[in-house]
């Protein structure tokens, strides 16, 4: 049976991603940040949207995720949400906003759901803390999905955005943190950047379904943010990103265009006027 052609009607749930995983359905997901984009991929049968703190790079032009507000990430999980009826919503947690203490890290999680309607919030790394936090949160019912491999809020302890676990010590150590967090309660974990061989060795070892972002093709599904796929950033080319439109270039033209039927009084005309 195709999952896809046979449900592609139903709302996603975790009950559901579950599922693919045990049926071997590659599970499809996208970054969204606004409503229109998000219809759209809604639209065209995408499986997870995550609203994420990407927005900093996407949005506001900044070199770094750590900037981005609990108020951002909940306007623009809004957005997304006002669109979406059948994908599965799931707002990332910006820097600081869960890592203090399981408390402070529920009550914002919370925070997230209540004034956005999302399904499920996204938290990165594996500490004792995290881990409390996403038991406490799966104990009163909020789906949490895991980020592991590279985690962009740690970028000044890592100093780039180079891969992990390439080393054995630090590959034993994701293989051991995905673990943990699968036995804490989330429903799924992200891992990002990471030797293909290590993604493949944790997602036949785990029992929730991973997605992967560079980190090769043995992940239950993909993630991919959503101006890199479509050719929108022109400075951002990594190996992992596939290419499916140059809206860019597009874009340009057709923006270029206009710009010269406004300068030549073309536009408007008289059947576009009043």
């Amino acid at each position: 049976m195709n999952y896809i052609k046979d449900t592609s009607s139903k709302i996603i749930t975790v009950e559901i991603l579950k599922t693919l995983k045990q049926q071997q359905e590659k599970i499809c997901c996208i970054t969204a940040y606004d409503a229109l984009f998000a219809k759209i991929f809604d639209d065209a049968g995408i499986d997870i949207i995550l609203v994420g703190d990407s927005l900093a790079n996407v949005f506001q032009g900044k070199e770094t995720t750590l900037s981005v507000t609990l108020a951002e990430i909940i306007y623009h999980t809004k957005a997304v949400k006002s669109t979406v009826r059948r994908s599965f919503v799931v707002a990332d947690m910006p820097f600081m906003t869960y890592q203090v203490n399981s408390e402070k890290a529920v009550r914002n999680a919370g925070k997230i759901l209540k004034e956005t309607g999302c399904n499920a919030v996204k938290i990165e790394g594996c500490t004792k803390k995290i881990i409390e936090a996403v038991e406490n949160m799966n104990e009163i019912g909020i789906p949490v999905m895991g980020h592991l491999g590279l985690t962009p809020q740690s970028i000044n302890k890592f100093g780039n955005y180079k891969a992990r676990g390439t080393e054995k010590i630090e590959a034993q150590k994701i293989l051991d943190d995905a673990h943990s967090l699968e036995k804490a309660g989330v429903f799924a974990i992200v891992l990002e950047k990471i030797p293909s061989h290590l993604a493949k060795e944790i997602t036949e070892n785990i029992s929730v379904p991973t997605i992967g972002i560079g980190a090769g093709k043995f992940c239950d599904g993909q993630i991919l943010v959503y101006s890199d796929m479509l050719g929108m950033n022109i400075d951002f080319n990594p190996r992992f990103v596939r290419k499916y439109a140059d809206l860019y270039n597009t874009v340009k033209e057709a923006v270029t265009n206009y710009s010269n039927d406004i300068k030549k009084s073309d536009f408007p005309n008289e059947n576009e006027s009043y």
